[in-house]
C-alpha cells in the first residue's frame, strides 16, 4: 500500500528527516488517500519541537499559527502545510480545547489523542502506514469509531459528536455502537460549543450522502442543537397528501435535493412551522394553513442561532417562505416569478419543489421528474428570449417620464412598475416608443 504524497509535502518530510526528526503526513489526507479520494489538505506531524521546526524551515515562508500547541504552517508554492509536533493533550476543562500539551517522541502517542480511528493514521513514503488503532480496517468496514474510550473523547471535545455524524454522512459510513451510545449520552455537552463550529459541522453533515440517515438516527442530537425542530419528530400530518410524518418527510426531502448548504437548510426548515399551524377539519383531515410564514419565522431564529452568513440566511428564508409558490411552464407566470425571485432563486425553488414532492411519497416519482424537467426547459427557453423582468431591463428610464406627462415624485416609480407588469404579462412590447405612449396614457389617470 502506497500513498502519492505531493512533492511539496514530501519535501517537508525529507527536510525534517535530514535533520534527524521523524515526520509523517497524518489524519484526513491519509484517510482520503486510502479511500481513493483527493485530499484537500496535507497535514504533517513530527518529532521536531517548534524551535527545531523553525530552524529546519529557516528561509521558508513560515506562519506561527499555534506554537503553544506545537503547530506552525509552512507555505510552499502558495499552499499551506500545517506541521505539528507529536503531542499528548492535558485536561479539557472547557470540553473543547486542551489546557496544555506535552510534546512526545513517539508518533503512536500522538495518534492516540485523535478523535476517530480513521483519522488516527500516519504515513511516510519509506516507512509506510502507521495504524495503531485499526483505522484501515474501520475504513474497509465503513465504520466511524472513537480512538479509545468514546466517553472520554467526547468529554475532551464535545464537537467531536457532530464530527462523527458529519464523517458518517459524507463518507456513507455507520457509527460504531459504543461511539453512538456515547453521542446520545453526551449530546447535551454540545450546548457549550460555539455556534460557528456547530454550523460548520451541521452544514457539512447536511450536504453528505447520508444526511437523512444521520438525522433519523440522531434526531435527539440535532433537536438538542436546534430545538425548534423537535415538534416535527413523529408529528402525524393526517392528510392523504403525505405518506410520512413531518420529520420523515423532511429527511426524505433533504436527501432528494442537490447537496448545497442553501438547499439542504431550506429542506430542513421548510415545514418546521407545520406542528404549530396544524388544524383538523370536520372530516378529521389535517391542514397547516400559513405554515410557510411560520416556518420562515422559525428558520430566521434557527439560522440566527447558527450564525449563518447573511447571504445564506436571506436565500434560505426566501425559499422557505415561498416553497409552495405556484409554478407552471406558462411564460407570463415564469416571468413574474423571475421578477419576484431572480433566476438563481427560481432555479433553486424548482429543485425545492421537486424534493418536497418526492418527500411526500404520494406521487409517482416519474411524474414529479417529468414536471421538473418541463419547468427547467420552459425557464431555459424563456431566458434564451431575454425577457424583461426587472425595471433595469425596461427600455425606458425614470427621467424619460416627466416628458410624457408623468408628475415628478412617487408617480414616476408607480408608472415604471405598471409598465413593467404589462411588459411581463405580454400586453406591452418592451420598446421605447410603445412604452412612452403607454406612459402618456397612464399619466392621465395619476
Amino acid at each position: 500500500m502506497s500513498i502519492a504524497v505531493p512533492e511539496t509535502a514530501a519535501w517537508i518530510l525529507a527536510r525534517l528527516n535530514a535533520r534527524g526528526h521523524r515526520a509523517y503526513v497524518v489524519g484526513g489526507c491519509v484517510r482520503d488517500s486510502l479511500l481513493g479520494l483527493t485530499p484537500k489538505d496535507w497535514d504533517i506531524c513530527t518529532s521536531a519541537t517548534p524551535e527545531e521546526m523553525g530552524s529546519a524551515f529557516s528561509g521558508c515562508h513560515v506562519v506561527e499559527t499555534g506554537l503553544k500547541h506545537g503547530t506552525l504552517t509552512v507555505v510552499l508554492d502558495h499552499v499551506p502545510y500545517e506541521v505539528t509536533t507529536f503531542r499528548v493533550d492535558g485536561a479539557y476543562t472547557d470540553h473543547r480545547h486542551p489546557d496544555s500539551v506535552t510534546f512526545v517522541r513517539d508518533v503512536r502517542e500522538d495518534l492516540a489523542r485523535r478523535d476517530f480511528t480513521v483519522n488516527a493514521m500516519a504515513y511516510h513514503p519509506q516507512e509506510g502506514l502507521v495504524d495503531a488503532f485499526g483505522g484501515q480496517e474501520d475504513l474497509r468496514a465503513g465504520v466511524i469509531r472513537c480512538v479509545g474510550d468514546a466517553e472520554r473523547r467526547f468529554d475532551e471535545d464535545a464537537l467531536r459528536m457532530l464530527r462523527a455524524l458529519r464523517f458518517a454522512s459524507v463518507y456513507g459510513m455507520r457509527i460504531e455502537d459504543s461511539t453512538a451510545l456515547a453521542i446520545h449520552r453526551r449530546r447535551c455537552d454540545l450546548a457549550g460549543v460555539a455556534a460557528e463550529r456547530i454550523h460548520a459541522e451541521l452544514s457539512r453533515m447536511l450536504c453528505g450522502k447520508g444526511a437523512g440517515r444521520m438525522l433519523r438516527e440522531y434526531h435527539d442530537v440535532i433537536t438538542g442543537v436546534l430545538p425548534w425542530l423537535a415538534p416535527m419528530v413523529g408529528f402525524d400530518q393526517r392528510t392523504p397528501y403525505h405518506r410520512y410524518d413531518v420529520w420523515e418527510h423532511t429527511l426524505r426531502a433533504i436527501d432528494a435535493v442537490p447537496p448545497t448548504e442553501v438547499l439542504r437548510l431550506t429542506m430542513l426548515l421548510h415545514d418546521s412551522g407545520k406542528p404549530a399551524s396544524f388544524t383538523l377539519d370536520e372530516r378529521g383531515v389535517g391542514h397547516a394553513y400559513g405554515h410557510q410564514a411560520r416556518s420562515a419565522a422559525i428558520a430566521e431564529e434557527a439560522l440566527a442561532c447558527l450564525k449563518t452568513d447573511n447571504a445564506t440566511r436571506d436565500r434560505v428564508l426566501l425559499l422557505v417562505a415561498h416553497h409552495d409558490m405556484p409554478l407552471s411552464t406558462e411564460p407570463a407566470l415564469l416571468t413574474r416569478r423571475l421578477n419576484r425571485l431572480g433566476e438563481e432563486a427560481l432555479r433553486q425553488l424548482i429543485e425545492v419543489q421537486r424534493a418536497d414532492a418526492l418527500g411526500k411519497g404520494t406521487q409517482p416519482p416519474e411524474e414529479i421528474e417529468a414536471r421538473t424537467a418541463a419547468l427547467r426547459e420552459a425557464l431555459d427557453t424563456l431566458l434564451a428570449q431575454k425577457p424583461c423582468f426587472t425595471l433595469k431591463q425596461l427600455n425606458i428610464r425614470g427621467n424619460d417620464l416627466p416628458g410624457a406627462g408623468v408628475p415628478a415624485g412617487k408617480a414616476v416609480g408607480q408608472c415604471l412598475q405598471r409598465l413593467l407588469e404589462e411588459v411581463m404579462a405580454g400586453d406591452l412590447p418592451n420598446e421605447r416608443e410603445a412604452l412612452l405612449a403607454r406612459a402618456r396614457e397612464i399619466a392621465q389617470h395619476l
